[in-house]
Parts: C-alpha cells; sequence; structure tokens
C-alpha cells in the first residue's frame, strides 16, 4: 500500500474522531469493491500499523503529548475471535488522561465501552532487546487501579485486528485510581477484578485473565517497543490489559473497579 493510501486511511479515521461519526471498516476482504483507498488486508499488520503511526504523529506534530502505551487483545477468546495469536497496543496521551472520579463527557465519545486494567508506571527505561520479569519488576515505580474507555471509529465494532490496530487500539480515555502500590505488595495473577454500577456487577475476573498474568503483557510490550525503535521510558504509564469482559457504556454514569490489592477507581461519565 502506498504512503498516500496510509495516510488518507489515517485522515478519515482521525475526522471519525473529531466529528464523532464512525466509518465503515478500513480493512479490505476480497475483492477491492471500487474502494479508491483499497483498504488493508486482513493480514497486513505492518500497514495497519503504519496507519496508527501516522495519527500518532499527527497527534504530537498538533501539540500532545504521549504519556504512555495501552496493550489489547489480552484475552485468547478476544484473539480468537479476530484471529490472532497475540497482542497488539496503541499510544496514550495527556489528553485522554483523567482521574479517579472526573467527569468524561459522553457526548464526546461513539459507542464507548469500559475495562479495568492493572496500570503500571515506569521509573526506568526498558530497553532491552529481550526483557525478563526481573527487568520488568525493577524497572517499575508503582502500579494503579485503571479503567480503559475504549471506543471505536469503525462503525458498530465491526472490527478486525487491522481495523482496531489502525484506530489506535480502539483507545479512546484511561482513568487512574489514586492509591500507587509497589508490585512487592501484590499478586498480580490472583488479583480479582469487580466492575460496577450503582451496585449492579457488571464484569468480573482477575489478573491470570490478561495473557496468564499482567507482566506477560507488559513484557510483550516493552519488547516490541525496543524492536520498532520507540522503547518504553521512565514515567510512561502501561495499560496491561482487561482483567474481565468489558462493558457497554450506554448513559451517563458512574462505573466502579474494584481490584483486590489496588483499591478502587471510578470512571464517571456525564
Amino acid at each position: 500500500m502506498t504512503k498516500e493510501n496510509i495516510q488518507a486511511i489515517a485522515a478519515r479515521l482521525r475526522e471519525a474522531e473529531r466529528t464523532r461519526e464512525a466509518i465503515d471498516p478500513v480493512r479490505r476482504e476480497g475483492a477491492l469493491g471500487g474502494n479508491p483507498l483499497g483498504g488493508i488486508p486482513l493480514d497486513d499488520m505492518a500497514t495497519a500499523y503504519a496507519v496508527q503511526q501516522a495519527n500518532v504523529d499527527a497527534r504530537v506534530e498538533a501539540g500532545e503529548r504521549i504519556v504512555g502505551r495501552k496493550i489489547g487483545l489480552t484475552s485468547l477468546p478476544v484473539q480468537k475471535q479476530l484471529g490472532v495469536d497475540r497482542p497488539d497496543f496503541g499510544a496514550l496521551f495527556a489528553s485522554m488522561a483523567y482521574g479517579d472520579h472526573q467527569p468524561i463527557q459522553l457526548a464526546g465519545l461513539i459507542l464507548p465501552k469500559v475495562e479495568a486494567e492493572i496500570a503500571l508506571v515506569l521509573r526506568r527505561d526498558l530497553t532491552c532487546d529481550k526483557h525478563t520479569y526481573a527487568d520488568l519488576i525493577n524497572a517499575t515505580d508503582y502500579a494503579l487501579a485503571a479503567i480503559e474507555v475504549v471506543d471505536s471509529r469503525i462503525r458498530g465494532w465491526d472490527i478486525r485486528f487491522v481495523d482496531t490496530v489502525a484506530d489506535n487500539a480502539s483507545s479512546a480515555a484511561f482513568v487512574v485510581g489514586s492509591r500507587p502500590v509497589p508490585l512487592a505488595d501484590l499478586d498480580l495473577f490472583k488479583a480479582a477484578m469487580t466492575l460496577e454500577r450503582d451496585g449492579e456487577v457488571l464484569s468480573q475476573g482477575s489478573g491470570a485473565a490478561c495473557l496468564g498474568n499482567p507482566l506477560n503483557a507488559a513484557i510483550w510490550l516493552a519488547d516490541r517497543m525496543v524492536q520498532l525503535g520507540t522503547p518504553l521510558r521512565a514515567g510512561d504509564v502501561v495499560l496491561t490489559g482487561a482483567l474481565g469482559p468489558m462493558v457497554a457504556v450506554t448513559q451517563p454514569g458512574t462505573y466502579t473497579a474494584q481490584i483486590e490489592g489496588l483499591g478502587s477507581v471510578r470512571a464517571t461519565f456525564a
């Protein structure tokens, strides 16, 4: 695919986010069907990430600040659904960051969903070709309870792997709690999670649902970012992936995630 087509697809996604008007999938299935942009072939991960990077570059050029990365598709059933055998990643910007209970404008989103996660905040760079648990533990300053708000610029969440990758891993916003906890005080594998709204439990899970352990997901990301020449740096926030099923947000209200060892965090939609 040409550079011009990559930029054109990226521009369509930017416009969809700006106007809150979802677009057709950016993937190509079968014949081109007269689509002047061609679409991204289902197995062309490199092009999908090139589209993502084009929009990351555009946001940085517009003055936005990258504050970390998110890991997606850490659930094996979801990977199977999308026909892949690996997670994906997207960029986190300061404009996407919210504190506990800070209002998020529902009108600024398309079809948002929430998922409870464990966030890691780094105190050291991660620059090895192949990272170990010891590398990651030594580089992590603390963990926080988090809620990721995902949203798709693809109409009706009709996505495959290349659609979500091109769309910055379907990211929209993230909320972190205010209780930093060192990894020495946590059992990430067992960490139980409950996500509820108005006392109704909507999602449950644990650290084991995230590639067996959230550190597995973080190591995958650290290695991948080194391969791409953009290693994770001190101060970065890493959203390690969902601990349970995501939940659709259909009306204003507060979604509370309780994560064992990390306390609670609230995403409030106004």
